[in-house]
């Protein structure tokens, strides 16, 4: 299975440049990997065009693509009034339409070959919504949709699609780095933001998830034959997940007599 690697960024990323420029560099040295077996491409996600320079790359390496990682993205946090319409704008840019980007860009190989499998990498805010999150929240949720509906258009070319929901791991996520904060400030939430930045802060690279025990399952589950439409990665996700189920049956249940209430009248039989 000929795989290639992508460095992948935003077009105003959170980071300083030099910094992500580099990062390419950092890839090849933690690979052993021959010229042959490995390539590096810089890619602003948000930018159509770059993935499509970078598919035409990978193929002309190695002449097809198995696996597409869909992998680029930042956390926008604090409370959605503290957010500028920009920032919400950009967390979606990168986010979601970054990796609609670059799933465009590779579908058209991926129907060609009759498989492939794709892999969009969400987080438990995809699935429950976290207070002091909502624009982060609504990104993967985006991309949860995406991908679920994504993967009934393909599934009859032979591909696959997968969303990954990782818990907390231990990657660099919360790093000034990668990590971004609402720049508007709101008196009524000063205090709470506060707390909220300092109990990020006391998290960061304590998280349980081992991001290489992570990236050892998705090579497992792309050689899968019939892969999860969604996994849960982690023990903190996996209670989530079932706690979330748990709180649909619930609600459900209580509402469920109205609920159904909402139907037209029946149609009353025509006796001929």
């Amino acid at each position: 299975m000929p795989l290639g690697a992508s460095e992948q960024k935003s077009q105003r990323p959170p980071w300083p440049l030099e910094t992500a420029w580099l990062r390419p560099r950092k890839i090849r040295d933690a690979f052993a990997a021959g010229d042959d077996q490995l390539l590096t491409v810089p890619l602003d996600v948000t930018r159509p065009e770059q993935s499509q320079t970078a598919v035409g790359a990978a193929l002309e390496t190695f002449g097809r693509i198995d696996v597409l990682v869909n992998n680029a993205g930042y956390g926008q946090l604090g409370y959605f009034e503290e957010q500028a319409p920009a920032t919400i704008e950009q967390q979606f840019a990168t986010n979601v339409f970054g990796a609609m980007h670059v799933t465009r860009a590779i579908l058209p190989v991926m129907r060609r070959q009759r498989s492939g499998r794709i892999f969009n990498i969400s987080s438990v805010a995809g699935i429950r919504g976290h207070g002091w999150a909502s624009i982060y929240c609504a990104s993967k949720w985006a991309l949860e949709g995406f991908t679920e509906s994504l993967a009934q258009e393909v599934e009859p070319f032979g591909i696959r699609a997968t969303i990954i929901c990782p818990g907390y791991f231990r990657t660099d996520f919360l790093d000034d780095s990668s990590i971004h904060y609402g720049e508007r400030e709101v008196a009524d939430y000063a205090e709470e933001s506060r707390q909220m930045r300092a109990f990020f802060g006391s998290r960061n690279h304590r998280q349980a998830g081992d991001p290489e025990k992570l990236g050892r399952i998705v090579v497992r589950l792309a050689g899968a034959e019939h892969p999860p439409l969604r996994f849960a990665a982690g023990t903190d996700a996996t209670q989530m997940f079932e706690d979330k189920i748990a709180c649909f049956r619930e609600e459900l249940e209580e509402w469920r007599e109205l609920s159904v209430t909402t139907d037209f009248a029946p149609e009353p039989a025509v006796i001929s």
